[in-house]
């Protein structure tokens, strides 16, 4: 599964300058939840894949015109590029239409579900209101299509969430997402890779780090005076093992000095 899907393109793209201005780009996250990104085997391409924590963040807004959710990861004690880790769900209400930005979904890490949890998320709030809205055509960007493994994943993603994905070469450079409308689309994600934890849940899982931690700390404890122990019994048999290997050579040299002056 690929983390990098596609966002916004019109079907036939409408250039920058005729796009009215966007309100609320000041809007940042105001609630949370945690997400638990499972481990899984090291992948050839993206490298290894721990067990990772993540902050997932959104905020939305409403006025006549327009509707936006916004969508934010945020990874504890690791910084991304501004144009990672986000997507906007933007609503036209006077044009029945929906779409999306950034064009295309830069995630860390990557090919950990977090590109299919953002889609689900952004799908189900659209549905939820304006199913009869369209969603934008897409143009898919030829530089996910270089590698073999990156096109297919990210053709996965898409189709699993009721994308049709076209090609209009066999070497499948030029592809593209159909206009379509938000009631066709399909709100899922792998509930296996990317898990939500609520306050409880994180609760108990920071009880039950600091009981590990209280046990590890007790175990070393015990180990450092059995290490204790250990040296100072070792330091009295030295003690005494060098006192009879003295009284021994006494012993030794006694003899000698008798045997020889008889």
């Amino acid at each position: 599964m690929h983390d990098a899907a596609p966002a916004n393109a019109e079907a036939e793209p409408v250039a920058a300058a005729e796009l009215p201005a966007l309100p609320w780009g000041e809007v940042t996250p105001e609630h949370h939840e945690l997400l638990r990104l499972a481990a899984l085997p090291s992948d050839r391409t993206s490298g290894p894949r721990p067990l990772r924590f993540a902050q997932f963040g959104w905020a939305e807004r409403h006025s006549e015109r327009y509707s936006l959710l916004r969508l934010v990861i945020d990874l504890p004690g690791q910084r991304v590029r501004k144009e990672q880790n986000c997507l906007d769900l933007w609503a036209d209400h006077a044009e029945g239409r929906v779409w999306s930005q950034p064009e295309t979904l830069s995630l860390e890490p990557a090919n950990r579900g977090l590109g299919r949890y953002l889609l689900n998320q952004a799908v189900a709030w659209a549905q939820a209101r304006w199913p009869g809205y369209r969603f934008d055509g897409i143009v898919l960007p030829n530089r996910d299509a270089l590698v073999e493994d990156t096109r297919l994943r990210r053709d996965h993603v898409l189709r699993s969430h009721g994308f049709d994905v076209h090609y209009e070469d066999a070497q499948h450079l030029k592809g593209s997402v159909k206009q379509t409308l938000v009631s066709a689309l399909l709100p899922n994600w792998n509930a296996e890779k990317v898990q939500r934890v609520n306050t409880l849940e994180s609760a108990s899982m920071l009880q039950a780090a600091d009981r590990s931690l209280q046990e590890m700390e007790a175990q070393l404890r015990q180990r450092d005076e059995r290490i204790g122990k250990y040296r100072r019994e070792d330091g009295s048999l030295r003690f005494t093992i060098g006192c009879l290997i003295a009284f021994a050579l006494f012993q030794a040299a006694l003899l000698i000095y008798i045997a020889t002056h008889r």
